[in-house]
Formats: C-alpha cells, structure tokens, sequence
C-alpha cells in the first residue's frame, strides 16, 4: 500500500463539523470560524531525516525547508500564512547548537513571509531530526482555489522550472505566496495546487478532483537546468540511472512550484499580465484539460498515456 492509497483507506473515517469548508484531500484545510471576511487555512507537514535532508545538510535549510513546505500549501490555496506551531522530535544524543540552526533557518523565513512561529512541542526520536510545522493562515471568504474545478479546455499552466531539485532546489526554493494572491486577484483560476511530489503525480489529484483529464506538450514543459545537467551524468548520485530530462521534470518531485487552470481565452492576457508583474520567474502553459481521465503526452512522434507517477512515500522498489 502506498501513500495515497492508505489516505484514501483513512478519508472515509475522518469526522468532520459544520466549520469546514474544505477538509482532507486538499492542500490545506479550508475552515469558517465565523470571520466575516475571511476563511482560516490550516496545515501540517513535516521534514524527516533520510527523507527530506541528510545529516550532512546545513542545518539551517533543515528548519527553512520545514516551513516553506507548508507556506507552499498556502500559497497553493491563494492565502496569506500567519502563525506556525513547531513540533520538533530529536534523537537523545542531539547537539543543542545545531538545533540552535534549525531553527535560525525556521525564523529568518517565517520573519520573511510574516508568520509568528508561537509555541510546540519537544520530544525523543531515536531514528533522527522530525521537524513537524502546523501552521494557519487566511485567505478572502470566497476567494480560496482548490484542487477541484478544473474544466474541459482550460489552459494548464505552471510556474518555474522543473526537474532536478535534488542538485538543492529543494532545501532553497521560494512559496509563491505573491504569485499565488496576484493570479487570484486578477484571473478567474478554477483550480490549483502546488508541485511537491512531482508534475506527472500531483497534476492526477488535480485531474481526480475535477473528474477530468489532461494532455500535456512534452515540448513545453520546463525542464530546469539541473535536471539536463544530470540527465547527462553530472551530479547523478552514484548507482542511479540518470533520467531523460522530460520525464525529471515530471517525476523528480519537491519543485514546490504552482499548477493551477485558466479558461483557455485568458491564457494570452494572463502570460502577457504575468510577464509585467514576475519578469524574472517563467509562467509555461504546458497543456489542456481534456474529458475523460488520466494524462496523456503528445510528443514528436505522437500521443502517448504518461503512465510515470510521481514520488510516493511507501513505494516498493521496482
């Protein structure tokens, strides 16, 4: 059993209340708590060591990378992050300084993007650093974006560059919290999410909510610079089989980038509005929503279905 297929064994058994307005299944948890203006945000994540970073990672990237994962999440939703909790779980024999960095890394983001980190938890982890964030944010009543939405011929579009987060994109990267609030207070975007386990898995939960499907311009997608570096052996971790540069971009995972659709008649007027307001980070139309299911790839030589999947946590090796 892999990650989503153990999610969807425990929804069905979630209670729920009158306050949510978007429960599990989306990039936060979207709840009413009686503000007459806005709605509350609310997610968690956590970094593991030998999952997310390795012991000889700084460690202040270590506690910058756990919050922006979760800002990520609010950006996905269009919102404004506010305050964090910290849930920080150490192997006994733990060096006090370096958690000193951890959390100078945690605090220097959470001071950037104006979230006030107020309070946690501590305890023991004999497998290594656990650092777990709860974090709420808001976004205008009515004005969140959620998975679901998406509509026959919609323009699917992304933020970024693609592939290759490993050569340390994934411990530096930037929540496109301002992108997120711009697209939303300027375009009629009918469904988003952001990319942390890879385009060809994350786009399926987008497709999946909106009962729909996609096909995608292999052509078009945003191949990063890394990612063609190691595709030709420079910076492959010993042992591995470098990966073509496409399907990096589509599996590689933790990209932390935007995908979101637009109504295909706004797709010019949004890249032309996108180009004055972000000069310097690159907007890809990279596909269509299709009618059916699943994800087809057209490339040179024709239409394909893109069986690749994204990072899963509980994979079996192949």
């Amino acid at each position: 059993m892999n990650e989503f297929e153990l999610i969807a064994q425990l929804l069905p058994s979630l209670p729920a209340n009158d306050t949510v307005v978007a429960g599990a299944g989306d990039d936060c948890a979207v709840l009413d708590l009686g503000v007459p203006d806005r709605l509350i945000l609310f997610k968690t994540d956590a970094v593991v060591e030998g999952i997310h970073f390795t012991r000889e990672t700084p460690p202040e990237k270590v506690g910058r990378k756990a919050l922006a994962r979760c800002l990520s999440d609010v950006a996905a939703m269009a919102g404004t992050p506010t305050a964090a909790l910290v849930t920080l779980a150490l192997p006994a024999a733990f060096d006090p300084d370096y958690v000193t960095r951890v959390y100078a890394g945690l605090n220097a983001l959470a001071a950037q993007s104006g979230v006030a980190v107020v309070g946690g938890e501590t305890t023991t982890n004999p497998g290594g650093l656990l650092l777990s964030i709860a974090l709420l944010g808001m976004v205008g009543r009515g004005r969140q974006i959620l998975r679901r939405g998406a509509q026959v011929g919609d323009a699917i579009f992304v933020t970024g560059e693609l592939g290759g987060s490993l050569a340390g994109r994934h411990l530096d990267f930037e929540p496109r919290l301002a992108e997120a609030r711009w697209l939303a207070e300027h375009f009629p975007i009918h469904a988003m999410l952001d990319l942390s386990d890879g385009l060809a898995g994350d786009l399926r939960h987008l497709l999946a909510a909106g009962g729909v499907g996609a096909e995608l311009l292999q052509s078009a997608l945003p191949v990063s610079r890394a990612a063609k570096l190691r595709a030709r052996g420079h910076g492959q971790p010993p042992g591995t089989t470098p990966k073509p540069p496409a399907l990096a971009a589509l599996t590689d995972g933790e990209d932390f980038e935007l995908l979101f659709t637009v109504a295909s008649p706004a797709a010019v007027k949004l890249l032309d509005a996108w180009k004055k307001a972000f000069p310097h980070l690159k907007l890809t139309c990279i596909g269509r929503i299709i009618s059916g299911e699943g994800i087809r790839l057209r490339t040179p030589t024709g239409v394909q279905s893109l069986p690749a999947r994204g990072y899963e946590h509980f994979q079996a090796p192949a």
